[in-house]
């Protein structure tokens, strides 16, 4: 199964007034976690919405179970996988484990393959064959 690490360090700013990590920002690491991951692949976001013409994958359904605290100045490693892909999304898995191998955050998400509909909104579509191959190596 694909997968990739990220490395972070948990700046002043990342952290809430009781000095833990505040939660959404969460979610910004591993959004930077995915990108990581599908470059890993030779995918780069930027390529891909230029040569699809989509308007991105977003976020359509996450899950998150919070196991110990992470704090300022902590250097943490963000283990990621594609666990599905299916017609027009993919689902990938995060596990944010702290220095010390302690599993501290786990993450699943699904994000569906967009294009804009010409309303003002988006649409899901399927994901291409050729990108399809690639999430499923």
């Amino acid at each position: 199964m694909l997968s990739s690490r990220t490395c972070v360090r948990i700046q002043w700013g990342d952290c809430d007034p009781a000095g833990i990590v505040y939660f959404p920002r969460y979610f910004a690491f591993f959004d930077n976690a995915t990108i990581a991951l599908l470059e890993t692949l030779g995918l780069k976001k930027a390529e891909l919405l230029e040569k699809y013409g989509i308007a991105g994958f977003p976020v359509v359904h996450a899950e998150t179970d919070f196991r110990a605290s992470c704090t300022f100045g902590d250097e943490v490693t963000i283990e990621s996988t594609i666990e599905r892909c299916g017609r027009a999304s993919f689902d990938a898995r995060h596990r944010l484990f702290k220095q010390d191998g302690v599993l501290a955050v786990e993450f699943r998400e699904t994000r569906v393959w967009v294009k804009r509909d010409g309303k003002g909104g988006i649409k899901a579509v399927p994901i291409p064959p050729e990108i399809k191959a690639r999430l499923t190596e």
